[in-house]
C-alpha cells in the first residue's frame, strides 16, 4: 500500500506480495526421475538449477532505486516465463495431483498478517504477476513527471502494470489460485480488475499534466479529465463492493473517491472555460456549480487523504467559484440567460488515451528451451489435433489449386489455345507424344538410315552363305581323300566311311542353307516394303518436323482491319491467365512454406490460456493466404469467360476450322509413317539378329568340322604305318618258311605296290575369320606330338553346348569375327584308348539312338527388336 511519501505524489503504488523460501530443486528431481528416468533427470540437472536460482532472485526483497525496480521487473519476468513451462510438465497443482513436498506460501500485499500456503502453481503464478504489476507502479512512480522524459516513462509503466493485473485476471491465473484455495483477497479477480482501473487512472492522469502543460484547448482538456475521473469512479465502485469493501485501508478508499471528484469537477472547469470562449454563461454557470457541488460531497467524506491531493482539490475549487462569481455577474448584466438545471445537461465526453499494454510478447515462454526434452503426453495429443488442422487446411486449399488449374487446362484445349496463336505466329509444335515417337525415329537414323541397315542384312547373308559353302567343301575333300585311300587299300582300309560319321552334321548344314533361303525370301519382303512405303515415311526425315505441319494465314481480304486488335487482346488475356497459374503455384508454396516453420509445441508447453483459443489464433495466420486462393480462382473464372468470348471472334476471322481438319490430317499422316517406320525397323532388327546368330552356329559347326578332320588325317597316317607294317611282316614271314621247306617259294610282294601316307596331312581349316595356316585352339598348334588315340575327342556331328534358339544369345557386333574357342581335352594314359570298344561312338555305332538335333535359328525371326513387338508379315516361310 502507498506510503505518505508515496501520497506525495499524489499518485499510489502498490507493494509486492512478501513469499518464503521454497526448494525447487530436489521435488522437481525427484518427479523427473520417477515420471520420466533417472537419465532424463540428469539430463534436466541444469534446467533445474536455473528455476532454483530464478525462484531465489524473486525471494529477495526489492530496493526502490530506478535501477533494481528495472532488474527487479526482469527477474520476474524470466521467473513467469519458467513458471510457464514448469505448469504442463509437472503436476503442482491440487487437480492434477502435486509434486511431492512442495508447496508455495505468499503474503497478502495490502494484509500481511495473512497468508497462503498451497502446493498449487497457480498461487505462485498469480502471486508472481501481481509482484510484476507492483513493480511496474513503482517505477512510474518514482519516475520525474515533471519531463518529458518522466512523463512517458511514468505513463507506459502504469499502463503495463494495468497489463499485468489484466494478464493475471484474463489467463486464468486469478481465478485457479481461488479455486485452489487460496484465501488472500490480493490474488482474486477482483482485485486484479480493482487494481487495472486505478493503474489506468494514474496513466490517463499522466496524460491530463501533459495536455494542461503543453497549453491544449479546454475542451481537449476536458475530455481527458473526464476519462481520468471515469477510471477512479470505477476503482471506486470495486473497492466499495465485496470482497474488497473490508480489505483496504480507509485512506485508499477516501484517495480514490477524491480522485474521482477532483477530475470531475476539473473536467466541469475545463468544459466551463470552453463555454466562456463561446459565450454560453448560463451552461458556463451550470457546470461550475455541478463540479463544485462533488468536491465539496467528496470532501466531507475524505478522512486522512496526503496534505497535497487536499491542497490541490481546495485550489481547483477555489477557481472553480472565483469563475462562477464571475459569470453570474456577466448573466446578470448583460447576457440575462436562464440557468438550466443540471439534470437537463448531457453527460461530459471523455476521451480514453491509455489501455492496459500487454505482455504476450515478454511472457511468451515458446522461445526459452527450459524442460525442452520433457514433453507430456497431453501436449503431444493437442500437437497432434493441430497439425491435423493445419494438414486440412493445405489439403483443401491445394485441392481448389489443382481443380483451378485443370479446368484451365481443359478449357483451353477445348479452344485450341493457345496452340492456335503459336501456329499464327509460325511457332507450331506438336503433340507431346507424337514429338516424342518422330524425335526417337530420327534419332535412330530415320527412313534415311533404313537402306544402309538393309545393306548390313545383305552382308551378313553373304557371310553365311561363305561360311556354309567352306565347311561343306571341307567335308566333301575329306570324304574324297577317304574315299581315295579306300580304293587304293582295299579291304585293308577298315575305318568308317566319311559320309557315315557326318552325317548328322550334313543334316544341319543342310537346315542352314534351307534357312538362309528363307530368310533371303523375307530380306526381299523387306526391301519391297521399304521402297513401297519411303513416300510415306519420308515425312519423317524433315528437320524440324514442325516444318511439315501447316500454318494458319491471315484472310487474304480484310474487311475492318482488326486483325491485330483481336489476336492482341486474346494474346494479352492468355498472359493474364498464365500469370493467375503462376499465383496459384507461388500460393501453394507459401501454404507449405508456413506449414514447415509453424512449430507450436512451444507454445503449447508454455501453458498460456486454452488449448483452442491457441489453435484459433495460430490457423487465422493462414486466412490471408486461402482469401488470395479464393480470390484467384473467381478472378480466373471471369478470364476464361472473356477468353472464350475472344477466341470465338478470332477463329471466325482466322478460318480456323479448316486449319484443325488439316492440322489434324497431317498428325495422322505422321502417326502412321511412325507406326510403318516401327514395323520396317522391327523386321531388320530381327533379320540382323538372326544372322548373327546363325553366324555364331555356322561357325562352331566349322569348328567340329575342322577338328573332326585333324583327327581323321591323324588316324589315316596311323592306319597307313599299321598297314606298311602288317605288308612288311607278312613278306618275311613268307619268304622264312619257303626257303626251308621247298626252297622254291614263289616270289615275293616286293613289286606290289607300298602303300604310302599322304604327302601331308590336310591342314585344319580354321574357324570363320582365323587367316589361312592360322590356328587358334592351343592344343592343335603341334598335332604331331601326339599319337590319336591319346586324344579323346568326342563324337563329331553330336549336338553342341549352346543355349537353345531363342534365348538372347551372347553376340559380336556385326562383322566380328567369330573364331572357335575348342578346350584342350584332359590328357589321357598312354595305354588307355580315346574311345573304348574302337571307333565305334555315337556315330559308329548303328544301334544306338541318334542324339536329338538342337534347334538352330530358323526363321521366322523372333528376337526383340528396340520397339514393342507388334505383328509382322515378315521373315516368314514361303
Amino acid at each position: 500500500m502507498a506510503s505518505a511519501a508515496a501520497a506525495a505524489n499524489v499518485m499510489l503504488a502498490i507493494h509486492e506480495k512478501k513469499t518464503t523460501p521454497t526448494d525447487l530443486y530436489r521435488p522437481l528431481r525427484l518427479y523427473i526421475s520417477s515420471a520420466y528416468s533417472e537419465r532424463e533427470a540428469a539430463a534436466a540437472d541444469d534446467d533445474l538449477a536455473a528455476v532454483r536460482d530464478l525462484r531465489a532472485a524473486v525471494e529477495q526483497p526489492s530496493l526502490p532505486d530506478a535501477s533494481s525496480l528495472e532488474q527487479r521487473r526482469d527477474a520476474l519476468l524470466a521467473y513467469a516465463r519458467a513458471l510457464a513451462l514448469v505448469e504442463p510438465r509437472f503436476p503442482i497443482s491440487p487437480d492434477r495431483g502435486h509434486v511431492h513436498s512442495l508447496t508455495f506460501t505468499w503474503h497478502d500485499a495490502f494484509k500481511t498478517s495473512k497468508k497462503a500456503a498451497l502446493p498449487s502453481v497457480h498461487l505462485e503464478k498469480a502471486a508472481v504477476l501481481f509482484n510484476l504489476g507492483a513493480v511496474y507502479s513503482q517505477i512510474a512512480l518514482a519516475a520525474d513527471r515533471a519531463t518529458d522524459v518522466g512523463i512517458r516513462t511514468a505513463c507506459g509503466s502504469f499502463q503495463s502494470a494495468a497489463g499485468a493485473f489484466a494478464w493475471m485476471r484474463e489467463s486464468g491465473a486469478a481465478a485457479k489460485a481461488v479455486a485452489a484455495g487460496a484465501t488472500t483477497v490480493d490474488v482474486t479477480p477482483e482485485c486484479a480488475a480493482m487494481l487495472e482501473k486505478l493503474m489506468l487512472a494514474q496513466a490517463q492522469e499522466c496524460f491530463f499534466e501533459k495536455v494542461i502543460a503543453g497549453g491544449k484547448p479546454p475542451a481537449l482538456c476536458s475530455k481527458v479529465a473526464r476519462q481520468v475521473g471515469v477510471f477512479y469512479e470505477e476503482a471506486y465502485a470495486a473497492l466499495s463492493a465485496a470482497p474488497l469493501s473490508q480489505h483496504f485501508d480507509k485512506t485508499w478508499v477516501s484517495h480514490v473517491q477524491l480522485k474521482a471528484a477532483q477530475f470531475y469537477a476539473d473536467a466541469c472547469y475545463r468544459c466551463s472555460l470552453d463555454l466562456h470562449e463561446k459565450e454560453e454563461i448560463a451552461q458556463e454557470i451550470a457546470r461550475l456549480k455541478i463540479g463544485i457541488s462533488a468536491l465539496a460531497d467528496a470532501k466531507k467524506a475524505a478522512r486522512g487523504v496526503a496534505a497535497p491531493l487536499l491542497d490541490s482539490v481546495n485550489k481547483l475549487e477555489s477557481n472553480m467559484k472565483t469563475n462562477l462569481e464571475r459569470a453570474m455577474k456577466e448573466n446578470d448584466r448583460v447576457y440575462l440567460m436562464r440557468v438550466p438545471d443540471a439534470s437537463s445537461l448531457g453527460a461530459l465526453p471523455a476521451a480514453s488515451l491509455v489501455k492496459p499494454t500487454s505482455l504476450a510478447d515478454v511472457l511468451d515462454a515458446s522461445k526459452e528451451r527450459l524442460f525442452s526434452s520433457l514433453v507430456p503426453d497431453g501436449s503431444m495429443k493437442a500437437l497432434s489435433k493441430y497439425t491435423e488442422m493445419v494438414d486440412n487446411i493445405i489439403r483443401t486449399q491445394a485441392e481448389k489449386l489443382q481443380q483451378a488449374s485443370e479446368i484451365t487446362r481443359v478449357r483451353l484445349k477445348e479452344m485450341d489455345l493457345p496452340d492456335s496463336i503459336l501456329s499464327l505466329e509460325g511457332n507450331i509444335t506438336l503433340p507431346l507424344d507424337l514429338k516424342e515417337d518422330v524425335e526417337a525415329v530420327q534419332i535412330s537414323g530415320g527412313p534415311a538410315g533404313l537402306e544402309a541397315e538393309l545393306q548390313q542384312l545383305r552382308d551378313l547373308s553373304r557371310v553365311n552363305q561363305e561360311l556354309l559353302v567352306q565347311t561343306e567343301e571341307m567335308l566333301q575333300k575329306e570324304a574324297n581323300e577317304d574315299a581315295q585311300f579306300r580304293t587304293q587299300f582295299g579291304s585293308r582300309w577298315t575305318r568308317p566311311q566319311s559320309s557315315t560319321l557326318t552325317k548328322n552334321i550334313q543334316d544341319r548344314l543342310n537346315l542352314f542353307a534351307s534357312n538362309l533361303k528363307t530368310a533371303g525370301d523375307s530380306d526381299s519382303q523387306i526391301e519391297r516394303s521399304l521402297k513401297e512405303s519411303y513416300p510415306l515415311m519420308s515425312i519423317l526425315d524433315k528437320r524440324p518436323i514442325e516444318s511439315a505441319l501447316p500454318s494458319i494465314s491471315r484472310p487474304i481480304m480484310s474487311l475492318d482491319g482488326n486483325e491485330d486488335a483481336i489476336v492482341g487482346a486474346l494474346k494479352q488475356s492468355l498472359r493474364q491467365l498464365e500469370s493467375l497459374g503462376a499465383q496459384r503455384a507461388g500460393l501453394e508454396d507459401m501454404l507449405k512454406e508456413m506449414k514447415r516453420k509453424d512449430d507450436i509445441l512451444p507454445k503449447l508447453m508454455a501453458g498460456v490460456g486454452s488449448h483452442d483459443d491457441l489453435f484459433k489464433k495460430e490457423i487465422s495466420k493462414y486466412d490471408p493466404i486461402c482469401a488470395e486462393i479464393a480470390d484467384n480462382i473467381v478472378t480466373q473464372e471471369q478470364l476464361l469467360l472473356q477468353i472464350q468470348a475472344q477466341n470465338e471472334q478470332f477463329a471466325a476471322v482466322f478460318n480456323l476450322e479448316d486449319y484443325k481438319v488439316s492440322r489434324e490430317r497431317c498428325y495422322k499422316q505422321i502417326a502412321v509413317a511412325v507406326a510403318k517406320y516401327r514395323d520396317i525397323k522391327k523386321n531388320i532388327n530381327e533379320g540382323l539378329n538372326f544372322y548373327v546368330t546363325l553366324q555364331e552356329a555356322i561357325g562352331k559347326i566349322k569348328q567340329q568340322c575342322s577338328d573332326f578332320i585333324m583327327t581323321r588325317n591323324i588316324q589315316c597316317r596311323e592306319m597307313i604305318e599299321d598297314v606298311q607294317k602288317k605288308l612288311a611282316g607278312f613278306s618275311f614271314s613268307s619268304s622264312s618258311q619257303a626257303g626251308m621247306q621247298r626252297n622254291t617259294s614263289a616270289p615275293s610282294d616286293h613289286n606290289s605296290p607300298s602303300p604310302q601316307p599322304p604327302p601331308h596331312a590336310p591342314h585344319a581349316q580354321g574357324p570363320y575369320g582365323v587367316p589361312p595356316g592360322g590356328d587358334s585352339r592351343p592344343g592343335y598348334s603341334q598335332p604331331e606330338a601326339r599319337p590319336a588315340y591319346s586324344q579323346p575327342y568326342p563324337p563329331y556331328g553330336a549336338p553342341p553346348q549352346q543355349p537353345p534358339y531363342g534365348a538372347p544369345p551372347q553376340q559380336p557386333p556385326y562383322g566380328a569375327q567369330h573364331p572357335g574357342h575348342y578346350q584342350q581335352p584332359p590328357h589321357q594314359h598312354p595305354g588307355q584308348q580315346a574311345y573304348p570298344g574302337g571307333w565305334r561312338g555315337q556315330y559308329y555305332n548303328p544301334h544306338q539312338p541318334p542324339q536329338p538335333q538342337p534347334p538352330y535359328p530358323q526363321p521366322p525371326y523372333n528376337a526383340q527388336g528396340p520397339y514393342p513387338p507388334h505383328q509382322s508379315n515378315y521373315y516368314r516361310p514361303q
